[in-house]
C-alpha cells in the first residue's frame, strides 16, 4: 500500500482529525494535550500521513539541541496510525518523510524514544551520548535511541534540550 500513501505538513484544519486519531492509536495514553502544544510551536515538523487521500497518520519532530553543540537535532514522536491502516507502512512513510526533510534542512541527529525492534528497523540505535532531558528507568535504556542524518556528524554529548511541551518529567516516566 506504500505506493498509495502520501505525506504533507498538517495544518490547523485536521485538528478534528488528530483528536480521533490518538486515542485510537495510544487508547491507555493522552497524548493529545501534548501534540496540541507541538503544534504551537514555529519550527515544529508535523507531518501528516493520507492513504489514498484520507488520513490515517500523524507524525510530529520537534527541533533541540544538545549542551553546546551547534548542530540541530530534533526528537520524533508521537507518531501515531489509526488501527485500521497500521500494518500497511504509513508509520514507515512518516518517519522516512520526516527524516528527509530534517535531513534537507541540515538536522544533525533524529532522537526517539521507543520500540527498539521497530525504530531498528529505521537505522536507530540506542544511544548513551545524548542524554534525554529527564532520567529514564533502567529498563528503557535501549528505547532511547539516536539516528545520525549525515549532516554533521562530529560526536555530541550531553543532555537533549526540547522545548517547553517535552518538559514534563511524566513523559519520560
Amino acid at each position: 500500500m506504500t505506493d498509495a500513501i502520501t505525506l504533507r505538513e498538517s495544518t490547523p484544519a485536521d485538528i478534528a482529525f488528530l483528536q480521533t486519531l490518538y486515542p485510537a492509536a495510544f487508547p491507555d495514553e493522552d497524548l493529545l494535550p501534548l501534540v496540541r502544544s507541538l503544534l504551537e510551536l514555529p519550527d515544529v515538523l508535523s507531518l501528516l500521513a493520507l492513504a489514498r487521500g484520507v488520513p490515517a497518520g500523524h507524525a510530529v519532530f520537534t527541533p533541540g539541541t544538545v549542551g553546546g553543540h551547534a548542530a540541530p537535532v530534533a526528537l520524533l514522536g508521537p507518531v501515531a496510525v489509526l488501527p485500521r491502516h497500521q500494518c500497511q507502512g504509513i508509520g514507515s512513510t512518516l518517519i522516512r518523510g520526516g527524516r528527509t526533510r530534517l535531513e534537507a534542512a541540515g538536522t544533525a541527529r533524529l532522537l526517539v524514544l521507543g520500540d527498539p525492534a521497530y525504530y531498528g528497523r529505521h537505522g536507530f540505535a540506542a544511544t548513551s551520548d545524548i542524554r534525554p532531558p529527564y532520567d529514564l528507568p533502567r529498563e528503557w535504556a535501549p528505547a532511547w535511541q539516536s539516528l545520525s542524518l549525515g549532516g554533521d556528524d562530529a560526536p555530541m554529548n550531553g543532555t537533549l534540550r526540547v522545548p517547553g511541551p517535552w518538559c514534563n518529567p511524566a513523559l519520560w516516566a
